[in-house]
């Protein structure tokens, strides 16, 4: 498996040659476009220039003027009218040139090898060191006619340039690599800090800090990583946490039911002694029971997102409903219970709200005294429905009520001993208004009672 690493640098070096391939064949194509007419033209003007001076201006034999000309940097050949050849300057790679060309200059023709120079992809033709990318002139000497052919030596007034070129050329690949490399490395270290990072959280260790301070998106990414490694962390707490919860809560009650069958098994007991155990199984056995349900219903919560489908829901009949089903509880503490306000309907699940209410009053009949009070007051405010529930019982401490809707807390068990809660009522309650786009909040203070105040969208 390639790295992260070794792929970059491959793919840089890739599109360096894939560059360099198509800006060669671009070039090349512009010179066959355009340049090379260009060159024809020069070379042929200077052809005429020479073939002049030595018809008119040259003292003594042409061979002497030609040799300085080779000198100056350029390569010529000479037919005579036998076809005899001589060369001046460098020579020629390849000496090929068809024999119509030459009596074609021969007979006062011109010969054009430069702009004749067959096309092709990967040479340009301005190099080739050939006899037939040349130019041809006639010329007229003391020595009789004969046939001029010439190009520019490239290797003599370019060979120093050339090897410059080639020079800059292979320092600018050598140090691209190593810059390249070392640029890869730069960003590849905190993507392998995150990969590590990654293996880590795999292995359950959730205790990461990315030492990044990048600005760009491999910055924000090792940020985000961080903020989620936190995040998970937490999670984790959370849920080591819950667990242990949930074990101590089903275990309480199973080791009381245990012991008390093993009590039962073993001992002769009087039948209202057994009645007794009895009893206090099957509170114990409801507890347990509720506690599934709640679980459950928590569970099914945390999937949802939102209550999508919502309809009006009569809020005054849900609450006198709760009451007809509670009705034995509140009496058995003598309560007076009081309904205020007008008809109110607010939009959301009818059964998520029904256990709310179900959840707050069955907390408020718990928690009253003997002979105590409860108020129900209803209001619509603007597009909301403000419902508030008050008791004025034991009420709870300041440091209490900023807890009262994590799970599994159960507030001062000193001051409210065997109320046999599970500490998930108000959790629940608190996430179905949050699925509801509602808010609920808590009022209380020692011996004063408590005051839950519930706001929901209103039907409009």
């Amino acid at each position: 498996m390639k790295s992260f690493y070794v792929r970059i640098v491959l793919i840089t070096l890739s599109v360096m040659m894939i560059s360099s391939l198509l800006a060669f064949l671009i070039s090349n194509m512009y010179y066959q476009v355009s340049l090379k007419p260009e060159n024809d033209a020069q070379i042929s003007a200077l052809a005429e220039n020479i073939q002049q001076y030595a018809e008119h201006e040259a003292d003594g034999a042409p061979s002497v003027y030609f040799s300085h000309v080779g000198d100056l940097g350029y390569q010529l050949v000479l037919f005579d009218e036998n076809k005899n050849m001589s060369q001046f300057g460098s020579a020629f790679r390849d000496m090929a040139l068809p024999e119509h060309e030459i009596e074609n200059v021969l007979a006062g023709g011109q010969y054009h090898g430069v702009s004749e120079q067959p096309a092709g992809f990967f040479t340009t033709g301005f190099f080739n060191n050939e006899l037939s990318n040349t130019i041809g002139v006639p010329v007229e000497t003391t020595e009789g006619t004969g046939a001029l052919f010439i190009r520019p030596d490239h290797q003599q007034q370019l060979g120093e340039f050339r090897i410059f070129l080639a020079v800059l050329l292979g320092l600018t690949v050598v140090l691209s690599f190593l810059f390249v490399a070392l640029a890869a490395r730069r960003i590849v270290k905190p993507v392998t800090s995150l990969t590590e990072a990654t293996k880590k959280i795999s292995d359950g260790f959730f205790d990461i800090e990315l030492n990044v301070k990048r600005r760009d998106e491999i910055g924000q990414l090792a940020q985000h990583f961080t903020s989620m490694s936190k995040d998970l962390r937490q999670l984790e707490a959370m849920r080591q946490e819950f667990v242990s919860n949930v074990s101590h809560e089903i275990q309480s009650p199973l080791s009381t039911i245990r012991g008390i069958t093993q009590t039962l098994q073993q001992s002769e007991l009087e039948k209202e002694q057994k009645q007794k155990y009895l009893q206090i199984v099957e509170k114990e056995s409801t507890r347990l029971s509720t506690l599934s349900k709640q679980l459950l219903t928590l569970s099914y919560l945390d999937n949802e997102e939102k209550i999508i489908d919502k309809h009006p829901v009569d809020i005054q009949q849900q609450l006198k409903d709760i009451m007809q089903t509670l009705r034995f509880h509140w009496q058995e503490k003598e309560l007076y219970i009081e309904i205020n306000g007008a008809t109110e309907k607010a939009m959301g699940d009818a059964n998520l709200l029904y256990q709310v209410w179900m959840n707050l009053m069955t907390n408020a009949i718990k928690y009253s005294d003997i002979g105590g009070d409860i108020h129900i007051n209803m209001q619509r405010v603007n597009e909301m429905v403000n419902i508030t529930i008050q008791d004025y019982g034991v009420g709870m401490k300041p440091g209490e009520v900023g807890k009262v809707f994590e799970r599994f807390y159960k507030g001062d068990q000193a001051r409210t001993p065997g109320n046999g809660s599970t500490g998930l009522g108000l959790a629940i309650v608190k996430k179905i208004i949050d699925l509801h786009s509602g808010e609920i909040d808590v009022e209380s203070n020692p011996e004063e009672g408590t005051k839950v105040n519930v706001r929901l969208e209103a039907t409009r």
